[in-house]
């Protein structure tokens, strides 16, 4: 298998997952749950570390410049995010009266409670959560920045390679099986079905949302680097179907830091950017969250005008920074904006979530494959 490509194996891993799923007794998905649960509990661990460990090395290897990429790196992904979610409003509110006219909702079961669960669990608590690594690695990065400390810089180069070592001996190798469980549970669930017969138009304008934003952010990055925009995203796809089986842009950080190199960007900008962005970039997740808000409201009757969804978008970038880290969180830590900017109650709560669970992966996906083309903009700008 160590010869197959990351991407055939993922690829091989999800139609195998949806197959045998579509068949398996409950027996056998409650043990491919019990392993994508004790994987997935790993990963939440290690995640802070990941983070930790790159970025703060990356910080402080920059030098006087630190404070300028953060704020560069940071400014683009808010940009993008703010830019996609806006986007996303603008189709919706063009398409959505001719797409959904006569169709009214239902409200539908939550899909995470018909997965089937775990056989045991074995719960690994991160020293650190996300947003407590983030901030301690700005600090760390930064203070190895300001005082020019070769000693504290060497002992988080050291973390930063014991922590490469885990990603390429445990976390490669053993993702393609967390993809493919995580898939087998979801098939033998039915709760994608379920959910995409009553509102497959609404995910296939979503995902073409998330085509066209994915095109223009490396059409930009292309020109900026006068490179072909397509081989890029072509170089990328490991990183994209990684994400769409994790549905976590945290756990995605080993491939996307390994394809945004083969891209061409710098060695000391890629290990800073593309941890930054996997917690601060989520492009995707708004335009899926204000397509999927926006259909909820008007298939209840509501109207959704500029003046109420652009301080939700606006609001929407800064609240989900620590949601890449958990599959599904990015709408979890939505809920919040849902009810007190746009009205939602408990039943259109329970559509959103139900809504956005179905097809969390491709929201994430196009959050990874954006991080690259980020990146590589800042690339273009950093000294």
């Amino acid at each position: 298998m160590k010869k197959v490509p990351l991407l055939a194996r993922i690829i091989i891993a999800i139609i195998l997952g949806i197959l045998i799923g579509s068949f398996s007794p409950e027996g056998l998905i409650e043990l491919f749950a019990t392993f994508t649960g004790l994987f997935g509990n790993f990963l939440s661990f290690i995640i802070p570390l990941i983070i930790l460990g790159f970025i703060a090395p990356g910080i402080g290897s920059i030098g006087r410049g630190a404070g300028k990429m953060l704020g560069l790196t940071t400014g683009l992904a808010y940009s993008s995010t703010v830019a996609a979610g806006l986007l996303a409003f603008v189709v919706a509110g063009t398409l959505y009266p001719v797409m959904l006219q006569g169709q009214t909702a239902s409200q539908l079961e939550n899909p995470e409670e018909s997965l089937v669960e775990a056989a045991f669990s074995v719960d690994m608590p991160p020293v650190i959560d996300v947003m407590g690594a983030l901030i301690l690695a700005f600090v760390i990065g930064l203070g190895i920045s300001r005082l020019k400390s070769d000693a504290l810089l060497n002992v988080m180069d050291e973390f930063r390679s014991i922590i490469q070592l885990v990603i390429e001996k445990v976390i490669i190798p053993l993702l393609p099986f967390h993809i493919f469980g995580i898939f087998a549970n979801m098939t033998h669930a039915g709760q994608v079905q379920t959910i995409l017969n009553v509102f497959w138009k609404v995910f296939i304008m979503i995902i073409l949302l998330h085509f066209v934003y994915l095109a223009a952010v490396y059409t930009l990055a292309g020109s900026l680097h006068k490179m072909n925009p397509a081989r890029m995203l072509r170089t990328m796809l490991p990183a994209y179907f990684t994400a769409l089986g994790t549905q976590s842009s945290a756990a995605t950080i080993p491939v996307t830091l390994e394809r945004v190199k083969r891209v061409g960007v710098r060695e000391r900008v890629a290990d800073f950017g593309i941890p930054l962005l996997a917690n601060v970039h989520l492009a995707g997740s708004t335009i899926t969250i204000t397509s999927c808000a926006m259909a909820v409201m008007y298939l209840q009757g509501q109207t959704a005008g500029f003046g109420s969804v652009a301080p939700f978008i606006l609001m929407l970038g800064v609240t989900m920074i620590a949601a890449p880290g958990v599959p599904g969180g990015a709408v979890m830590a939505a809920l919040g904006l849902l009810e007190s900017m746009l009205g939602f109650g408990p039943a259109m709560t329970s559509l959103m979530i139900a809504l956005y669970l179905a097809q969390d992966s491709f929201g994430t996906a196009t959050n990874v494959t954006g991080d690259g083309a980020l990146t590589t903009i800042a690339n273009r700008f950093s000294k």
